[in-house]
């Protein structure tokens, strides 16, 4: 089961308390005050896992919480501190606070660590409390209470292509001939309830990664049909291929409609590099590319994902796409600033 959205409690550890002692030893009748620091509470701690890619786990349980730090003890012992709560998250994973709505953080990469709720620190002994006037102290400091939160999880798939189209646009059939993943393919509407990845290999050990989304309607910025459940899978994405069946009545509209979805959703989605592609050909028998008017695409390409023809210039294109934008991005970080 595909599961994109989850609401947790965590709760850090409380840091332990020092204490109030005083040095007992045979012939030391002045030993003082020695009494140790509490240890410092368990952090709540986010991390990416890219074993993971669902986030499952947290619908059988939905409440952690970390250690507490150990109090202080005599001759200036300190309490052992409390050990930390590791959370694995898929990699894509936002976290926020549910109630403030704060962004804590984005897990991009395997072996990301995000704190999420830090521990209490622990408390001073009565041994930082003495003076020259002051030798006997017995004040000490309790602990402090760890963090508690109420964190939304929420999984963005990061993929290199995103397969954008109405509902059996063949979408599904596509990526599950140029890779090896096996989504759900059925003749009706809304087949992909969830997202599917599928890991494209070409020669020469050059892969990238592809995602199904689920099938996009008039309305979906909305939230109709799988609308906002679809379009914010695609926000991670380095670039969109529209779908459209050759037997589409419109193209054109289609095309546009598609467009002006994921625009109305997102302006900055909508300026992500894109590409048309033209599905199900085997069913006119012709492999030329139909007219359209697609300002700002790459290319046009037309494919019978059945017939397996067409799907080399498209998946040549992809890459040579990717290896560009990868480049420009490499330029764009190396680029020093002149005073």
């Amino acid at each position: 089961m595909f599961i994109d959205r989850v609401v947790v409690n965590v709760k850090a550890g409380d840091g332990g308390s020092g204490i109030v002692s005083f040095r007992r030893e045979k012939f030391v009748p002045m030993g003082g005050p020695d009494g140790g620091d509490g240890g410092r509470g368990g952090d709540v701690v986010v991390i990416g896992d890219a074993n993971l890619s669902t986030l499952l786990d947290y619908t059988y349980r939905d409440s952690w919480t970390a250690p507490s730090g150990e109090h202080g003890s005599g001759s200036n012992r300190s309490g052992r501190s409390g050990g930390d709560i590791v959370l694995p998250v898929p990699v894509g994973t936002i976290i926020r606070d549910l109630e403030s709505r704060e962004l804590l953080g984005e897990v991009l990469e395997t072996g990301q660590r995000i704190v999420v709720a830090r521990g209490g620190r622990g408390g001073q002994g009565n041994s930082h409390f003495a003076s020259a006037t002051h030798q006997s102290p017995r004040e000490y400091q309790p602990g402090e209470d760890g963090q508690a939160r109420v964190l939304e999880l929420e999984l963005k798939l990061i993929a290199d292509v995103g397969l954008v189209g109405e509902p059996n646009a063949g979408k599904s059939t596509l990526l599950s001939v140029i890779s090896a993943a096996r989504p759900k393919i059925g003749d009706y509407p809304f087949t992909t309830l969830s997202p599917n990845l599928g890991v494209v290999q070409l020669s020469d050990a050059r892969t990238f990664v592809v995602a199904d989304l689920p099938g996009i309607i008039a309305g979906a910025h909305e939230g109709r049909g799988l609308g906002l459940q679809f379009l914010r899978h695609i926000e991670r994405t380095r670039l969109l291929a529209f779908l459209i069946p050759i037997d589409t009545i419109d193209w054109q509209a289609e095309y546009d409609q598609l467009r002006d979805e994921v625009r109305s959703y997102s302006e900055e989605l909508a300026q992500k590099p894109h590409c048309v592609v033209f599905t199900k050909m085997d069913l006119l028998g012709d492999d030329e590319v139909p007219p359209i008017e697609a300002p700002g695409a790459f290319g046009c390409f037309a494919i019978s994902a059945a017939a397996r023809t067409g799907l080399e210039p498209l998946l040549a294109a992809w890459w040579s796409r990717l290896l560009d934008m990868k480049k420009a991005s490499v330029r764009t970080e190396n680029v020093v600033e002149l005073p």
